[in-house]
């Protein structure tokens, strides 16, 4: 029994999905589900079963559970021990990040951190706010940057600064001559968002509808640079951090909208001190965004 196959078991297990899991753990999906396969021949049993909602756990899975995520904690603390005896900060740390956060506000800062922490790799993925959560929930991710509140049991939460929501228009729109815009002059305007799940269409959403107005949503995406390629293109106008602002200047300007802002912060599991890989970088990460003005 290998650690990398109670890894690979649990991500299937809170998944519920073979091929999310092995995308989790940047793995082929194959080979995923032979080291599965692995596993309970070893343990001559069966961990999962289909069903028509998908991969579910059997009774040996639930139970094999409990001890996996004992297991995998119990290694993971003794490496801190070692280190901690070492004297040395190394290890891994995965870190969670909404895409429209990691582009704009991780390159510069994580190169900063590996320079003072040579020996602590990063690895980032990137997905949506539910997916991050879960992630974290699971032992999968470490930490996650994203857009606050989050309102699950298992998570703790720290704030790191407010950022302001801007409006994109395409060069020469009527509204770009105003230097402050409110939702108002908004309201007849087709609108570009990010796909269904990501957290920024939906603060746009709320926002509009707290507003009296349902917006006409004419075009979506999973990448906000798509977003603002359909916006120069004139197709719309969309609502977009502050911290994206500078990635496209052709053919886009950005105005205040009076009253949008979100909170950007990390979370962490509860009820386990953190490694102190994962806390070295969370200090980090905190500290490169105090006093951080838009």
């Amino acid at each position: 029994m290998e650690l990398h196959q109670l890894r690979y078991f649990l991500a299937v297990a809170r998944t519920r999905n073979f091929s999310r899991a092995a995308e989790n753990c940047h793995v082929a999906q194959p080979s995923l589900s032979q080291q599965i396969k692995k596993l309970e021949d070893e343990l001559d049993e069966r961990l999962f079963e289909r069903n028509k909602h998908g991969v579910a756990l059997t009774p040996a899975g639930e139970l094999f559970r409990v001890h996996a995520e004992r297991a995998l904690e119990e290694v993971e603390a003794a490496r801190e021990k070692v280190r901690e005896v070492r004297g040395l900060v190394r290890g891994r740390v995965v870190l969670g990040a909404l895409p429209t956060v990691a582009p704009y506000y991780l390159p510069a800062r994580l190169r900063a951190f590996a320079e003072k922490f040579p020996g602590i790799e990063v690895v980032v993925h990137e997905d949506t706010t539910d997916r991050l959560v879960a992630a974290v929930v699971g032992k999968e991710v470490d930490l996650a940057l994203l857009s606050l509140p989050v309102e699950r049991a298992g998570v703790v939460a720290r704030e790191f600064f407010d950022e302001p929501l801007l409006v994109a228009l395409p060069t020469g729109h009527r509204l770009a001559t105003k230097r402050r815009l409110s939702l108002d002059d908004l309201e007849p305007e087709p609108f570009i968002l990010m796909q269904e799940g990501h957290c920024l269409s939906g603060q746009a959403l709320q926002f509009c509808r707290l507003n009296g107005f349902a917006p006409r949503v004419s075009f979506r995406s999973a990448q906000l640079e798509t977003v603002l390629a359909f916006v120069a293109e004139g197709r719309g106008v969309s609502i977009i951090p502050a911290m994206a602002r500078r990635s496209r200047d052709r053919g886009v300007v950005c105005r205040a909208l009076t009253g949008m802002t979100r909170s950007v912060g990390m979370i962490c599991r509860s009820g386990r001190p953190l490694a102190r890989t994962a806390q070295a970088l969370m200090n980090f990460l905190a500290a490169s965004g105090q006093g951080l003005r838009y």
